[in-house]
């Protein structure tokens, strides 16, 4: 994931919201290179219900083909289901869906796209470029924890857990007529092994090898996967043609149109103004009950400028049709225009229900001047939420207190029942202050200038070491705390400023350093910076990916989310815990653990989340009730909407 935008709450990535981060090449409610949502495994409640996994060992299950996989319950939909609930089975095909990749969305490189392979390090991808390709299985959204064959028609599992047997539909295929075969599948999972971006390698780890038997593809795993990994790799990694890859270098960054089996091809694009995916008439899957209602429109447009304000004219002017808005002062100030005045334009405020996730500037580690957590926690306490929220946010964001705002693994009181059994062990490891209540920003007097919170800063740097001359603070050895946060955004900038300022009372010197996309990205990839912002935001079911975030393991993998270098043995411990358990109970314990460690290390200072959904679109498309969709954020996606005449 990359930067953000104007003051804002940033736009959660399929990826992002899935439990994962992977440099994403998608916006608003978007997608990216690999990004169908993935979740996995298992409950006592399986073999009675025939429907989802058991713990491991699935005892039983060698010889079972099923058409879904679960987590913690049984399957919603049977073998015979016609489509999910949540879409509209008649929905029209045609028209156009035209939004913005803007440079500022979060964590992103928006601004630009120099390459159609979103599944390398190297180079920025548009958003969406997922829509190209199939995977095995696809999530339901109205189950937490459960996915459905694509590609695969059944899936088998071994006795121990380790063996996963995908039977293909043999109608599947290619743009170019060729089937897709189990040999396709085999190679495509080696493949990004092998010579995928980092974090796609990284969640492979655990996969030893993928070989074909028969029209059949068999996913052997080591046995230390967590309880997730299957089903993650089974709905996430995109299958290639093993032909096209063949005589195409797969880590090379191209413009010419991948060979897919999506529903969408390539269509009209200029690299870094805008590209057009269209609808295959003749997708192989549009009658699949998991396709049913489904990617309706006939072009899917996305508009690239690093001009905020050019974007927002397109959309005034209906060049774009549908814009979510992240900046609070454009939303109060800026839709007031004919279009919406005369009813062409719908400004909607929809209710967020979804996991919030954790938003912030994180400091790095790897760099010395923040090694002393009193110091992290100092800086932190400079920021006034409360003052940005009345003067530069119109009051319409809330302070983020936990890496899990609105989930039940958002910690509270002091740790107790099955928690307290997890960190118990390591007590002698832990900061006393993760058994009490957990770490939560303190509110200011909303001045700006909070005398008591700045004392209190004041006093963590001395305790830290840090002393003061004429010139500012310094350490034992003479070097002087100075911090810079970069972004590719100026947006941010207004936000940064009166943070510094508080600073400079205190003795430090922080500078806002505004770098280009493609800069921001390599020196984010490569962790050369002192502060960058960054958004988590994770499924109701832990995925392996919470590897990628928080293990010591990817702290130094270049390109990794662990983007503030965290190394935390106990920390490791459960998120093996989260990833093995057999029950939502165990796994929320574990995540409620995750987070006392995690807010208590002082890692970040916490921003914002917005409660609502704030999003402009010209009256030309339908949708669902989002009322009657389970995960709204996921409600405006234009998979699920279509084209009205």
């Amino acid at each position: 994931m990359k930067d953000r935008s104007q003051e804002m709450s940033f736009p959660a990535s399929r990826l992002e919201r899935s439990g994962r981060v992977l440099r994403d090449k998608d916006l608003s409610s978007g997608s990216s290179g690999l990004s169908r949502r993935s979740f996995l495994n298992s409950s006592a409640v399986a073999l009675a219900s025939g429907a989802l996994l058991m713990g491991r060992p699935l005892v039983g299950w060698a010889a079972d083909k099923r058409h879904g996989l679960s987590v913690f319950g049984p399957l919603k939909y049977g073998p015979d289901f016609a489509y999910f609930d949540y879409i509209n089975p008649k929905a029209p095909k045609g028209g156009r869906f035209v939004f913005s990749a803007p440079s500022w969305a979060y964590n992103q490189n928006h601004a630009t796209f120099n390459t159609l392979n979103g599944f390398v390090l190297k180079g920025d991808a548009p958003p969406r470029v997922e829509m190209l390709f199939d995977t095995l299985m696809v999530r339901a959204l109205d189950e937490a924890d459960a996915i459905y064959g694509l590609l695969a028609k059944t899936v088998s599992l071994s006795p121990d857990g380790n063996h996963y047997r995908f039977s293909l539909r043999s109608e599947a295929r290619f743009h170019d007529g060729s089937p897709v075969r189990a040999q396709d599948v085999a190679f495509s999972y080696m493949l990004l092994k092998e010579k995928g971006h980092p974090i796609i390698r990284t969640s492979l780890r655990d996969l030893v090898s993928a070989d074909v038997d028969g029209d059949e593809v068999v996913l052997r795993f080591s046995g230390r996967q967590g309880r997730q990994a299957p089903m993650e790799v089974a709905s996430t990694v995109p299958i290639f043609s093993k032909a096209y890859y063949s005589a195409v270098d797969f880590e090379k960054s191209s413009l010419t149109p991948p060979l897919g089996s999506g529903p969408y091809k390539i269509g009209k694009f200029k690299a870094g103004s805008f590209i057009e995916y269209e609808r295959d008439a003749a997708y192989w899957g549009k009658d699949l009950p998991v396709n049913i209602g489904q990617n309706n429109f006939d072009v899917i447009r996305l508009e690239f400028n690093r001009e905020r304000t050019a974007l927002f004219e397109a959309f005034k002017k209906g060049d774009i049709t549908y814009h979510e808005e992240f900046s609070s002062k454009s939303w109060a100030t800026r839709y007031s225009f004919p279009a919406i005045e005369d009813g062409r334009v719908k400004r909607l405020a929809l209710p967020d229900r979804s996991p919030s996730g954790a938003q912030g500037w994180f400091f790095n580690l790897r760099r010395a001047k923040f090694a002393d957590p009193r110091t992290r926690e100092a800086l932190a306490l400079a920021f006034d939420f409360e003052w940005s929220n009345k003067n530069l946010f119109f009051g319409l964001y809330q302070r983020t207190h936990s890496f899990f705002e609105r989930t039940n693994m958002k910690a509270s009181g002091k740790a107790s029942g099955k928690v307290l059994d997890l960190l118990e062990p390591y007590r002698d490891q832990l900061d006393p202050a993760i058994f009490d209540q957990p770490y939560t920003p303190p509110m200011s007097d909303g001045s700006g200038k909070d005398r008591r919170l700045l004392r209190k800063a004041n006093q963590l740097l001395a305790q830290a070491g840090w002393k003061r001359d004429k010139d500012g603070l310094v350490n034992e050895a003479g070097e002087r705390l100075e911090i810079e946060v970069m972004s590719n955004s100026s947006a941010f900038e207004r936000v940064v400023t009166p943070w510094a300022n508080n600073l400079a009372l205190l003795g430090v010197n922080m500078t806002f350093r505004l770098v280009d996309p493609s800069q921001f990205q390599s020196r984010a990839d490569s962790f050369d910076f002192d502060i960058v912002s960054r958004r988590y935001t994770l499924s109701l079911t832990l995925s392996d990916s919470i590897r990628n975030f928080w293990s010591s393991a990817s702290a130094d993998i270049s390109g990794s989310y662990n983007i503030a270098g965290i190394k935390h043995p106990v920390l490791d411990a459960m998120i093996d815990k989260a990833l093995n358990a057999t029950n939502r109970e165990d796994m929320e314990a574990a995540g409620q653990a995750i987070d006392r460690i995690l807010r208590a290390g002082h890692y970040w200072v916490p921003n914002w989340n917005k409660p609502v959904h704030t999003i402009g679109v010209w009256d030309q498309y339908g949708w669902i009730d989002p009322d009657k969709t389970p995960d709204p954020v996921l409600w405006f996606s234009p998979e699920r909407w279509w084209w009205k005449k």
